[in-house]
């Protein structure tokens, strides 16, 4: 029977093996999009392929943190390297901000300015619903692992991409709205897609901010009551929480004085496997005052 410490280890490695396929996909969508952008001189495929760069930035920033944040603590990181994660999402905050800035001044420069539509031709729409065909495989095949490998980078990453496939969509209703003359249809859903690239880039600050401030895991009083459900238990108090995918708390327990050492630790050690167990907590420390 494999213990604990193997199978965390096999499954980053299989959580690993999924991102980096994931990645030559992902890249491979890119690359269309990019091609097809390009030489048919569309603003919204060429936002469309950079707002798809960012599940493959993704995927190396996976790759990377499912290495780094799996490491044991160590002197120099005693509570772990999970916050590795949340600044390299935090680095993409940045990436997506310059990209929606500049894809929202080539779309207003292109609205004011010019009034000719891009040049779509049938092999180019052919080639981006090969690409949305993939995004879709990917999204569904990503959630899917994810789920059985109890990995929330990848159900995360995976309603991402999802988002593209409603994207890329909106990109093929406007070049087919441009082949009827209407030139604004390009514009308009590159701003869309500058719009959504924002909104992105808020869910990832509202999400990665908490945890670098350390904001409270859970609720003071939901940590309290299970503490003082416990026999022996008189009273907790000084509760501090913190943490996201690994949570940590910290709480003073009041017991009887007259209880000798190993009770007063026996009541501790029930405490801390109480909060593991009801409120999904991965370290908790115990304090033991007598009153």
């Amino acid at each position: 029977m494999p213990s604990a410490r193997l199978e965390a280890r096999d499954r980053a490695a299989l959580v690993r093996r999924v991102l980096l396929g994931l990645f030559f996909a992902n890249v491979a969508v890119v690359l269309a999009k990019l091609l097809v952008g390009v030489s048919a001189h569309s603003l919204a495929v060429l936002g469309d392929a950079l707002h798809s760069s960012v599940d493959a930035a993704n995927n190396i920033l996976g790759l990377v943190v499912v290495r780094v944040a799996a490491r044991a603590p160590d002197e120099d990181h005693p509570y772990g390297h999970g916050k590795f994660e949340t600044l390299g999402a935090l680095a993409l905050v940045g990436f997506l901000s310059i990209t929606s800035f500049e894809l929202s001044r080539g779309a207003v420069e292109h609205l004011l300015g010019s009034q000719q539509a891009p040049a779509v031709s049938d092999l180019q729409l052919v080639i981006l619903v090969a690409g949305l065909a993939v995004n879709a495989l990917v999204a569904w095949y990503e959630h899917r692992r994810g789920v059985e490998l109890q990995s929330e980078l990848l159900v995360a990453d995976a309603a991402h991409t999802r988002s593209d496939v409603f994207i890329t969509l909106g990109v093929l209703v406007g070049l087919l709205m441009g082949r009827q003359g209407l030139w604004w249809a390009d514009p308009v859903i590159a701003l869309v897609i500058a719009g959504l690239m924002v909104r992105v880039a808020y869910q990832i600050t509202q999400r990665t901010v908490p945890i670098l401030v350390d904001e409270r895991a859970l609720p003071k009083d939901d940590i309290q009551s299970a503490a003082e459900a416990v026999d022996g238990v008189r009273r907790a108090y000084d509760i501090r929480s913190r943490g996201s995918q690994v949570r940590y708390a910290e709480v003073t327990i009041a017991v009887d004085r007259n209880a000798n050492v190993a009770s007063a630790h026996a009541i501790a050690d029930e405490v801390e496997q109480r909060l593991k167990q009801d409120l999904q907590l991965n370290e908790v420390t115990v304090h033991i005052e007598p009153c």
